[in-house]
């Protein structure tokens, strides 16, 4: 499928309904169960959650990178009006890594130790282009000088165990990017990494989403992060987004009650606490997942508002104001009082 020209802030990608699973022994893990959002061209969006709640299984399922026994039973992933899960395994090889691209959490494991990084690069680009070797080699150069590496033409006949970890990752974005895509995901790219560093590949992101105009979905447990680079944030829980808007609105008017535990627990210098706050309890059992509200069992408003609907059936995720979606008995008390009768 050959890459669509793209206008800032037209739609580019829309996941409808993913529903990715694991069969095993003791049962059915529903990862990711029924997620829904959209990636408008040239803009960030923020996948945010806690370790387990689908964020990197939401981006393996739409690279078709999930083995078994992980498989997307469900849903559409739309890319510019084809449906991702539909085309051949040939048809996806030739999307990843020309105009869909992922980064991932530790950069080593995805290097190979016997060849040269910049050979590496070379082969990846290649396998999308009809360039010659010299010519990929020079493009190469120059997209490791893009992404900060100095002294490129020297390092890139360096091998993986001679790199810093924030150098491995920047090769990595290097490899990355060196077909120019439309999109990147970026799961969790910066964990690994010391805190001058990740300000660095954030901004690295940041400057190179602005420079070949392209969209990027990050993905991390960070809301700090989150802050910084976003423009857009969907929080996941148990599988399912339970709220979504501008990455302003979130850390302004977090209306959900997961997020704002999880925007409660960020420390804040100025302040003196004897313990940081806390979200009680631990994510649910994603095989036996509870009837009503997956968040019920370790939320306070709960008992405030006395919904019984919270343990009765699962909340809709439904838009609140303009361009803000929250999944909560709290903010749809009209269903609330269907479900209760």
């Amino acid at each position: 499928m050959e890459k669509t020209p793209n206008k800032i802030g037209e739609k580019m990608l829309e996941v409808k309904n993913l529903k990715t699973y694991f069969f095993g022994r003791e049962g059915v893990v529903k990862a990711v169960d029924g997620v829904d959002f959209n990636i408008k061209s040239g803009e960030i969006f923020g996948l945010v959650g806690e370790s387990g709640c689908g964020k990197s299984v939401t981006s393996l399922s739409i690279m078709r990178l999930l083995n078994a026994p992980g498989k997307t039973i469900e849903g559409e992933i739309i890319y510019h009006g084809h449906d991702l899960l539909k085309l051949s395994e040939k048809q996806m090889r030739g999307m990843r890594g020309c105009s869909i691209s992922m980064i991932f959490q530790n950069p080593l494991p995805s290097l190979d130790p016997v060849y040269k990084i910049g050979d590496q690069i070379v082969e990846a680009l290649r396998v999308h282009s009809a360039m010659s070797k010299e010519e990929a080699w020079k493009h190469v150069v120059e997209m490791l000088e893009l992404v900060g590496i100095p002294d490129a033409e020297k390092r890139a006949h360096s091998y993986p165990f001679e790199l810093s970890g924030g150098m491995a990752q920047r090769v990595m974005i290097a490899m990355a990017l060196i077909c120019h895509p439309d999109l990147l995901i970026a799961d969790e790219p910066t964990t690994a990494l010391d805190v001058t560093i990740q300000a660095q590949i954030l901004e690295l992101i940041s400057d190179m989403r602005t420079k070949l105009g392209m969209a990027v979905i990050f993905i991390t447990h960070d809301l700090g992060v989150i802050a910084e680079l976003a423009d857009w944030v969907a929080v996941m829980y148990a599988g399912r987004i339970v709220e979504e808007t501008s990455v302003h609105s979130l850390f302004a008017q977090p209306k959900h009650p997961y997020t704002q535990g999880l925007i409660a627990s960020i420390p804040v210098l100025e302040e003196e606490k004897e313990r940081l706050n806390i979200i009680p309890g631990v994510v649910c059992d994603l095989i036996n997942m509870p009837k009503g509200c997956k968040f019920a069992p370790r939320c306070h408003t709960r008992v405030e508002n006395d919904l019984h609907a919270c343990f009765e059936a699962e909340p809709p995720l439904v838009e609140i104001a303009p361009n803000h979606k929250v999944r909560c008995w709290m903010h749809c008390e009209a269903e609330a009082n269907k479900v209760n009768g």
